[in-house]
């Protein structure tokens, strides 16, 4: 019996109708292999993934293979973003046995749970060295009943690999951080940007890293491997040229071919850079590039009540990609005489650039005059309406709180970065949603859907949640934000902080899985870990308190010691330590200051956070010296970094020459 017809996730729900007796994870499932003492075969997956649909499709919908699933194994589904803990738990399973990893991922477990082998992607039939799903499903159950000695030599040899504390080191300083951004930076592509080589992922907070060491340095090299990334990924197929958004990855080196699925953390985190893009340069490509995210986003992901869904589908009609591509028939069917000119500036040929179809991009880099690109944005809106006449990929409309609380910081740091005022609607709009819907007690779930909430959530919920909370308070000075962002930060600590000084992944209460992951490396998002560390820090540059600042050394450094094995994948954590480094906090203080907080608010969101102390006195702030206020009714700005804080400044064109350093302004134009 299939009981997944209950459930909320649409990943789930895809393998409602399947003949696999599928389990949901938890303890009724759990129970079920015990006391049937049958091995548990595991699926992982998500709805936006390519290989996890081929599998289903090939396997779990063909009722021979789902007889011998029923009979040998008790199946568990996972949908991965509802679970990450438990993803990451047999992921890293899977690399403990040697393994890349992948979804969708296979895992066999004993009826305890604890794993002993695994894979992702099996073939309904062997080919390309691939053993059939079948021939090992049955290899498999023989071991269990023959020898069960391999079984547990590998379960023993998993758990100690799982139970085993990372490698720490020393604490990083600046010097280390230099050494690290310089060698990362010297890494980057220099022809297509990003890093060598294919499939190609974004990477946002490496790129961040890039650019925090060129706007501290002035090193324009690594400026322009930064800008270069961006301008070749605006460029490419990976970005939807019509629609806005970007896919996952490119499967080449060049950004031509994505992997066609859509994913709000992926786009939350591109919509910062591409913001900071384009405020240093003042290019039309990036700022278009934002402007197309925030559009996708509004048009296509918001839902009502005001939250965003996970991701998009890369199939439409049972084919990877069928929903973006073009031939050049149809495009001269839809432009007539003006194709010539679309075709042109868009790789557009009879032949196609990507198994016979047209990936729309513009890697060739052929200039445009500015009559020539207003009439290419009348095309590209010619073409977005034919092709919402097609049928759209599959919208995985869950609500992640995570995921969104990346969003609503990009909205609100972007809207600042662009001038972009409206954009702080959405983002407010989705914050509302999350506060109200997916909280009980003051502690986030972590996935809602079809008026259910999965809770308790991760620490990446609540972490998540304050960066984004934080992110408005900057942008509107409006307090309940700030109140929000210290009262979620305590729960973080209260319930996810472990003995070793850092955040596990799940809750404290979490009672249904075999250990509490403390990972500290970045995945797809941004680590909890990472994210707290600096909003601890930013939390103390709002407060000016120094026990608020030695709390927050305290956790940096104990995070950067769990860094030191595989610094570049701690990339949330080292922007951590370069804010900690080299950023300020900018303090307005006075009745009329809304001058002096658009200049303050103008400076790039990784260089400085801003308080907003507008009608209060100076003094109320305790990183500032009694005395130094301004005069009784005028208004003034301090610019606080290293425990000190500047003589006060009332005249914004100061204030902006002051902060030309953290504006990044004495770079000069790439």
């Amino acid at each position: 019996m299939n009981r997944l017809a209950n459930e909320t996730s649409p990943y789930l729900l895809q393998h409602r109708e399947n003949p696999v007796n599928w389990w949901p994870w938890g303890e009724e499932a759990l129970a079920q292999a015990r006391s049937e003492n049958k091995p548990i075969l595991l699926s992982v997956g998500y709805a936006a993934c390519h290989w996890c649909h081929v599998m289903a499709h090939e396997s779990f919908e063909d009722p021979a293979t789902a007889e011998v699933m029923n009979e040998l194994f008790v199946n568990i589904k996972v949908d991965r973003e509802e679970r990450p803990d438990i993803d990451f738990i047999y992921m890293s399973a899977l690399h403990a046995l040697g393994e890349q990893g992948g979804w969708p991922l296979t895992m066999f477990l004993t009826p305890h749970g604890e794993p002993f082998w695994g894979g992702t992607y099996f073939p309904k039939r062997s080919r390309f060295g691939r053993p059939a799903f079948v021939t090992v499903l049955r290899e498999i159950a023989r071991l269990v009943a023959e020898e069960p000695a391999r079984v547990e030599h590998n379960r023993r040899a998993i758990a100690a690999a799982l139970g085993a504390e990372p490698e720490t080191g020393p604490v990083f300083g600046h010097e280390t951080l230099e050494q690290l951004a310089e060698k990362l930076a010297r890494a980057i592509d220099p022809v297509n940007g990003g890093l060598p080589g294919a499939p190609k992922f974004p990477n946002p907070p490496l790129l961040e890293l890039v650019w925090r060491h060129a706007a501290r340095t002035g090193r324009e090299e690594d400026r322009r491997a930064f800008i270069l990334t961006l301008e070749r990924m605006a460029r490419g197929g990976i970005h939807d040229h019509l629609g806005g958004g970007f896919a996952r990855y490119a499967v080449d080196e060049r950004w031509l071919v994505p992997h066609f699925e859509k994913m709000l953390y992926d786009n939350a985190q591109l919509l910062e850079l591409y913001a900071l893009a384009a405020r240093d340069t003042g290019d039309p490509l990036f700022a278009g590039a934002a402007a197309g995210i925030v559009d996708w986003l509004t048009r296509e992901m918001t839902l009502p009540g005001g939250g965003f869904a996970a991701s998009l589908d890369a199939d439409s009609d049972g084919e990877e990609g069928r929903f973006y591509v073009w031939s050049a028939e149809e495009i001269e069917a839809v432009l007539g005489p003006d194709a010539p000119l679309f075709s042109r500036h868009y790789d557009v040929s009879a032949g196609g650039n990507w198994e016979g179809k047209v990936i729309l991009n513009r890697l060739s880099g052929i200039p445009a005059t500015a009559d020539e690109e207003r009439q290419l944005a009348g095309l590209r809106d010619r073409l977005l309406r034919r092709r919402a006449a097609r049928t759209p990929p599959g919208r995985d409309d869950k609500i992640l709180a995570d995921w969104n609380g990346l969003m609503i910081a990009a909205l609100a740091r972007a809207a600042l970065l662009l001038h972009r005022p409206q954009w702080l609607a959405p983002a407010e709009g989705a914050y509302r949603f999350i506060a109200e819907s997916m909280q009980r007690n003051g502690r986030f779930g972590h996935s809602w859907r079809d008026g259910r909430l999965l809770f308790p959530g991760m620490a990446s919920d609540h972490a998540a949640m304050v960066r984004a909370a934080l992110a408005l308070y900057e942008a509107t000075g409006k307090i309940g934000y700030r109140d929000d962002a210290q009262a979620w930060t305590e729960l973080v600590e209260r319930h996810y902080l472990t003995d070793d000084g850092i955040l596990a992944m799940s809750d404290s209460e979490a009672d249904d899985i075999i250990l509490r992951p403390k990972p500290t490396h970045d995945d797809a998002v941004p680590n909890a870990n990472g994210m707290h560390a600096e909003n601890l820090l930013r939390l103390a540059a709002l407060s000016g308190e120094p026990a608020d600042q030695l709390k927050a050394d305290r956790f940096l450094d104990q995070l950067l010691a769990h860094a030191a094995r595989a610094p570049l994948a701690h990339a949330t954590a080292l922007n951590a330590l370069d804010f900690r480094l080299s950023g300020a906090a900018i303090a307005v203080v006075g009745t009329v200051a809304d001058d002096l907080l658009t200049a303050a608010r103008d400076v790039p969101y990784p260089n400085r956070t801003v308080v907003d102390l507008s009608g209060s006195d100076a003094a109320s702030y305790p990183g500032m010296a009694a005395g130094v206020s301004p005069t009784a009714g005028r208004s003034a700005a301090f610019v606080c970094s290293g425990g000190t804080c500047s003589l006060p400044v009332t005249d914004p064109n100061r204030l902006t020459e002051m902060l030309q350093d953290l504006r990044g302004d004495k770079k000069g134009p790439v």
